[in-house]
């Protein structure tokens, strides 16, 4: 694969919004910051990948607009209020317009993922069409997504969608690439995840948040 031909594209939802499944732990305002501190972990792993082409943040949050010029990423709103699936789509058809070969897709809520992590999966991606998964550590959730061209198969993100997503890659005639990698497959979701990441005492941005604010959690 040819240096700078694969483009990140990250959904990032309005931070008020975010992570309402963690509500039963945490206020609003920690949970926003937390979303906001997982973002920015994923963002600096993501600037740390020398072979990338660039990467897109689609959102229309003011304060991920802040963190995408930090790093040096641009911002599209097209699709970014259409949820996961319409965000990626969004900046699927992007990149296709501008000329763009490959997609890396990876949501901002990945707090151990690594600039190393990413560069196995590209690394794992063979010529197009093709298309390369990591799943999350329970085999529901696509937690990465590499797709040669960006649109080779028709992605939908939920609970579940690991399998319908290796389904739909054969359907269009591609074998998928499944690469398990630990940072990809940890992400936070529920309060168990948070329970359990809180556990790790990680110096990651969103660690030191939760061992900062660990008296505040309600965790059952």
């Amino acid at each position: 694969m040819n240096p700078g031909e694969v483009w990140a594209v990250i959904p990032v939802k309005l931070a008020g919004g975010a992570k309402q499944r963690l509500t039963p732990a945490l206020s609003p305002p920690l949970r926003q910051r937390l979303a906001l501190a997982m973002l920015e972990d994923v963002l600096e792993a993501v600037a740390g990948v020398g072979s990338l082409g660039g990467a897109i943040l689609v959102t229309v949050d003011p304060q991920a607009e802040v963190l995408a010029r930090r790093y040096d990423m641009a911002t599209l709103a097209d699709g970014a209020q259409d949820g996961h699936t319409g965000a990626v789509n969004a900046g699927a058809r992007h990149l296709i317009v501008n000329g763009r070969g490959t997609m890396l897709t990876l949501p901002g809520d990945l707090p151990l993922i690594t600039a190393t992590e990413i560069e196995s999966l590209i690394a794992a991606h063979g010529p197009a069409p093709s298309f390369t998964i990591a799943p999350a550590h329970d085999e529901l959730g696509s937690n990465g997504i590499i797709m040669s061209p960006p649109q080779a198969v028709p992605l939908r993100f939920g609970e579940n969608s690991f399998f319908p997503h290796l389904a739909a890659a054969r359907a269009h005639g591609i074998k998928p690439c499944v690469v398990r990698l630990p940072g990809f497959a940890f992400d936070v979701d529920n309060p168990q995840d948070l329970h359990h990441f809180a556990q790790l005492g990680t110096q990651t941005r969103a660690g030191r948040l939760i061992a900062e604010h660990a008296n505040e959690m309600r965790v059952e």
